[in-house]
């Protein structure tokens, strides 16, 4: 009997390690997004791992996320090999980690949400990266670009943008095929920008975009109305 209450006052104390972890993770989580409409979070680890604050396992879901202006439709993220400061979530203290993880995941966005997310600063200074590459500097040097929508269909993108000059607004519209070229490289083909629905460039060269080497992308979808990326990448502490 001894060792069976010992036995359980052990597991009591995984179970509420567990939990403590579980709970810290989803604030930390929470704390990196401006919003989220569901989130899950599921951690396998054994009891010793637990308690050195290794985890090898989590799995993470969540649905109508905002991160930093940019709204994702849904979002599957499986972790491995994490190291936190477990002695000082014990004490009440915030998630922290120590070491980079490397991240598995799937990531959706609805056409709708991607429009929601043109005001954000990450999308509208990728964008932006893509007009230069596109159009003649000397065309756009120094003219605010408000971008106005994203359309997607089967690997095409359709952008529309209005030009801020001096006399007027100009409507600038860039339609562009976009593909992987290699699991951190994206490339951009079949190229057609018209202003005030007049050409401006029509080019079948093919522009090339490294995203860095702490992506590592195995997939990529444009379909109608949706954007779908499968891949890993490096979450540093």
């Amino acid at each position: 009997m001894p060792e069976n209450n010992s036995q359980a006052k052990g597991a009591n104390k995984i179970r509420i390690i567990t939990n403590v972890l579980t709970t810290a993770l989803k604030l930390w989580l929470r704390a990196q997004v401006s919003h989220v409409s569901q989130l899950e979070v599921d951690i396998k680890a054994s009891d010793r791992q637990l308690l050195s604050g290794r985890i090898p396992w989590v799995s993470i879901s969540a649905s109508n996320t905002v991160y930093q202006g940019l709204h994702i439709t849904r979002i599957q993220l499986v972790a491995e090999n994490i190291q936190v400061n477990i002695g000082a979530v014990l004490k009440g203290q915030p998630l922290r980690l120590l070491a980079p993880v490397p991240v598995v995941g799937e990531l959706l966005i609805d056409q709708k949400d991607l429009n929601s997310s043109l005001s954000s600063e990450l999308l509208s200074t990728a964008l932006n990266e893509v007009l230069v590459k596109l159009v003649p500097e000397h065309r756009l040097k120094s003219k605010p670009i408000a971008w106005q929508k994203i359309i997607l269909e089967n690997h095409r993108i359709i952008l529309g943008a209005i030009v801020a000059r001096s006399s007027e607004n100009t409507p600038l519209e860039i339609s562009l095929g976009l593909n992987l070229l290699s699991n951190h490289e994206l490339r951009l083909s079949q190229i057609q920008v018209l202003e005030n629905d007049s050409p401006l460039v029509e080019t079948n060269d093919l522009y090339d975009i490294d995203l860095g080497s702490d992506v590592d992308m195995q997939e990529l979808a444009v379909i109608p109305e949706q954007l779908i990326c499968r891949g890993k990448i490096n979450v540093n502490p």
